[in-house]
Parts: C-alpha cells; sequence; structure tokens
C-alpha cells in the first residue's frame, strides 16, 4: 500500500526513544520530512543525524520539554521553518511518576497534568494554522490503554490521559470540517525504556525481581507477549497518512489484546 507520505511534513515529540522514535523512524523511511524532539539537545541531533542517514530523507533534532509551557510553540515553529511547512503532528510524551495517592504530593500532579495533558493542547493549538494550510493534516496523541482499563499504581497516568482522550475526540468532531483529521493510540505494554524503567519500579515496590514482573504482566496479554515498537509505529504511520484519510475520532488499542471491555 501507497500511504501518500512522500514529501509529507511532520513534527513527533518524546522521539528520542521508544514509541516516538519508532514512528518517527517509520515516517521518515517512508519518505516523509520529520522534526523529532527531545529533551537531550546532544542526543536528539545525534539521534536525528542517524535517521536521516538511514533514511534518506530530511530530519532535523529539536531540543526542549513539552511538559514547559514555552516550548511547544518553538518546536512547531522550529519545525515550520525547517521543513517549509506542516502536514503531521504526533503529540508523545513520556509518562507521570507512579505512585498512589498517599506518595503523590501537588508538584507531581502538576507536573503530570502538563506533561500528558497540556503538552498535548499547546502543540495542537500551535500547530493549527500551520495544519490548516495543509492538504492532508493530521494529528496523533499518544495516550496509553489504561484510558480504557486503569493499570495499577500509575495513579497520575490513569487520570490524565483520560483527559486527552477526551480532547482528541473532542477536537476530532470540531476539525472535521476543516479537513483535519485527530485520532489516537492507546499503546499496551511495549518493549521500551519506559516499561522497563516501570517493571523497575514494581520489583522495588513488590520486592522481586524485574524478570518477574516482566513474567507478570506478559502473562495478562492474551497475545503472550509485549508488542515490539514497530508493531506500535505501524499502527500509528498508518492513522496519520493520506491512506487513512476517512479516519478521524478513532481512540485505537494497539494493546495485544489486554483491554477487556467491549469497546
Amino acid at each position: 500500500m501507497n500511504l501518500g507520505l512522500k514529501n509529507k511534513r511532520a513534527l513527533v515529540t518524546g522521539s528520542s526513544r521508544g514509541l516516538g522514535y519508532a514512528a518517527a523512524s517509520l515516517l521518515a523511511k517512508e519518505g516523509c520530512k520529520v522534526a523529532i524532539n527531545g529533551r537531550d539537545g546532544e542526543k536528539i541531533k545525534a539521534t536525528a543525524e542517524k535517521l536521516a542517514q538511514e533514511s534518506g530523507t530530511q530530519v532535523i533534532g529539536l531540543a526542549g520539554d513539552v511538559s514547559d509551557a514555552s516550548v511547544p510553540e518553538k518546536l512547531i515553529q522550529q519545525t515550520v521553518e525547517s521543513l517549509g511547512g506542516l502536514d503531521i503532528l504526533i503529540t508523545n510524551a513520556s509518562g507521570p511518576v507512579p505512585g498512589s495517592i498517599e506518595a503523590l504530593d501537588e508538584a507531581a500532579w502538576q507536573k503530570g497534568i502538563d506533561l500528558s495533558l497540556m503538552a498535548h493542547v499547546r502543540l495542537i493549538k500551535a500547530a493549527l494554522p500551520h495544519l490548516r494550510r495543509s492538504e492532508s493534516a493530521s494529528i496523533l496523541t499518544i495516550t496509553s490503554y489504561s484510558v480504557k482499563q486503569p493499570i495499577p499504581n500509575l495513579l497520575i497516568s490513569n487520570s490524565v490521559r483520560a483527559a486527552t482522550a477526551g480532547l482528541t475526540k473532542t477536537l476530532a468532531l470540531e476539525l472535521g470540517k476543516e479537513n483535519i483529521r485527530l485520532n489516537s493510540i492507546l499503546p499496551g505494554w511495549t518493549e521500551t525504556e519506559r516499561v522497563a524503567e516501570l517493571m523497575e519500579a514494581r520489583a522495588k515496590n513488590n520486592g522481586t525481581t524485574v524478570e518477574e514482573e516482566f513474567a507478570k504482566q506478559t502473562a495478562e496479554i492474551p497475545l503472550g507477549r509485549m508488542a515490539r515498537p514497530q508493531e506500535f509505529a505501524n499502527a500509528a504511520v498508518f492513522l496519520v497518512s493520506p491512506a487513512a484519510s476517512y479516519i478521524t475520532g478513532v481512540l485505537l488499542n494497539v494493546d495485544g489484546g489486554v483491554i477487556k471491555g467491549t469497546f
């Protein structure tokens, strides 16, 4: 299938590693010009150079913490100036800290809101004037399957990511008349650095090993394994591509069947 991504222009935030990196890498290999983002300036520029060499297309690295209110608009502006416009926005960021309601203070909650809700809001708001000039504008928010099925010990994530799902669905309804599509992916357990960190936290809390925690979590997945980042990227890149031109307002589970509900 021809996804129609040749020379499209995309910004993928939180893409120095994990799910964001996988999506950005596949976009570049499909011929899309890509801006990637991470907090470590040297790392993100080295990653961009690597992707550019592998894909043969333009890839730029932009440093910045998307939870900082001043950063999203700058990232959009830098992307537009470097790539000549914007067709695709994938909003992604690392997740909030784990913990119980007693252990989490106000600062942790505010950081989680800025990271897992307001970063999406600010990026989308800054991107809209540019996306309105595109013939195939698409926005994809990355949330979590916790939107539909809460994950133990991830109280802030469970709470705040659900708001981003509401944001995505509402804007899909409002912006459809302008031919701007919005969808969200609800990833399940995937073999990323973030998941490894969560398993380490669980092992510490439960007095177990990381290997035991991985085994327990995998046992709950109907497909019997965690996803590979490439499997997430396949779904993400299709959803933002012109090939998915009649798909909007979708909250797509990419979870190996772990969500038990019908909807």
